[in-house]
């Protein structure tokens, strides 16, 4: 619909509610209500082929795409791999890697939910050792892995047991790689909802655990999200519905590398924590969580991600949309496409796309009464920003 005839339609609605005494001659001039700003739109970048739930999204600059499988039975067959240009997706860096040993814990892969590119395009792919999806993460599963693109290898892995606790469920991950400093931040959103930060120190390996139940990284009780206009309810059996729970889930640094925003999956409520407090292992529990600052709401998301300008966008999972969240605080519309379902990972390329996958998380099994309603391929979906990546 144009611009001029949304404004006559509003205008014509504005004259009706207003009653006949109102709308006649020599009224007072009326004042037309205020236009929404126009949504945009995203483009399909590509239709991944994925064997199950794409959640994770890397983009090399040479332009390979990977995605990350997480393994949410046990059943699938692949937790990483990279798209081809036809859409089909096949494992990597290869079919042995992606089976799950117990006995290899640190040179397989158990269940990926997230990787990301640092800037010397080295992929660090966040494995946490759940080869169903659930339970205790296996010893030295829990990891950490570089891997060389041009060589197709692993070239190292860092163990993330002692960051690592029983109902551990690892979600996401950012590396900061610069000015002679390695590190990442990794997201706990725990399986019961208790969720923590992970620091890590890259060249040493030392991990530390950070805001451990800490209420910024906890799923909230109470709360329904909605994803293609139907509450997203865990649906077993007889068993009455119930909501799903999710600790820190999505996370993004910003441009300096001094604060690092995160986000339960099941909370309205953006936070932020000096990413300093998080690194230093003298650091009382007290002094971290003193760190940590409100930002407000921002929608139900998944992931996030930041670019040069210190913008922080949003995956809307409840409106099929990417917002953006301005320094200031102003939360903005950028586009909605009703093929993003499950808005997830974004990923930011140095021409200046930004990309995200649509996961489909909300038609899996267990939202659905044990039936399936994902529809492959999965649509990982572009537009254009104005500004660069962090990295």
């Amino acid at each position: 619909m144009s611009l001029d005839r949304r404004r006559l339609i509003g205008s014509g609605l504005a004259v009706l509610a207003a009653g006949p005494d109102r709308a006649g001659a020599g009224t007072p001039p009326r004042r037309e209500p205020p236009v929404s700003r126009p949504v945009g739109t995203l483009d399909l970048a590509i239709a991944a082929d994925a064997p199950s739930t794409p959640t994770g999204l890397a983009i090399a600059r040479g332009g390979r795409i990977f995605v990350m499988m997480p393994r949410f039975t046990g059943a699938e067959p692949v937790t990483l791999g990279e798209v081809m240009p036809d859409g089909a997706v096949k494992p990597y860096p290869d079919a042995p890697t992606n089976r799950p040993d117990p006995k290899a814990a640190q040179s397989t892969l158990f269940h990926v939910p997230n990787g990301v590119f640092d800037r010397n395009d080295t992929l660090w792919v966040l494995d946490a050792g759940l080869p169903e999806g659930k339970g205790t993460p296996v010893p030295g599963g829990a990891k950490l892995a570089a891997i060389d693109i041009a060589q197709n290898r692993i070239l190292r892995t860092i163990p993330l047991d002692a960051g690592v606790v029983p109902t551990s469920s690892l979600n996401d991950l950012r590396v900061d790689v610069r000015d002679g400093r390695a590190r990442a931040y990794i997201t706990d959103q725990g399986q019961a909802g208790t969720g923590a930060i992970l620091a890590v120190d890259l060249d040493s390996g030392q991990v530390v655990r950070r805001l451990d139940g800490h209420p910024s990284t906890k799923s909230e009780e109470g709360l329904v999200k909605f994803v293609e206009r139907r509450p997203v309810m865990e649906r077993k059996g007889d068993a009455p519905p119930k909501s799903p729970k999710g600790g820190a889930n999505g996370i993004a640094l910003s441009p300096d590398g001094t604060r690092l925003y995160y986000a339960p999956l099941m909370s309205r409520r953006l936070y932020a924590v000096e990413t300093a407090a998080l690194r230093d292992p003298n650091a009382s529990g007290d002094a971290v969580a003193a760190a940590v600052r409100d930002l407000g709401e921002k929608g139900m998301t998944g992931g996030l991600t930041t670019d040069s300008q210190d913008r922080i966008y949003l995956s809307l999972q409840e409106h099929n949309a990417v917002g953006r969240r301005l320094p200031d605080g102003t939360i903005e519309v950028l586009a909605a496409d009703d093929r993003l379902v499950w808005a997830d990972t974004f990923w930011i390329t140095p021409d200046r796309w930004l990309y995200i996958s649509a996961a489909q998380v909300n038609r899996r099994p267990e939202f659905n009464r044990g039936t399936d309603l994902q529809q492959p391929p999965y649509a990982i979906l572009r537009m254009r920003i104005d500004a660069d990546p962090v990295i």
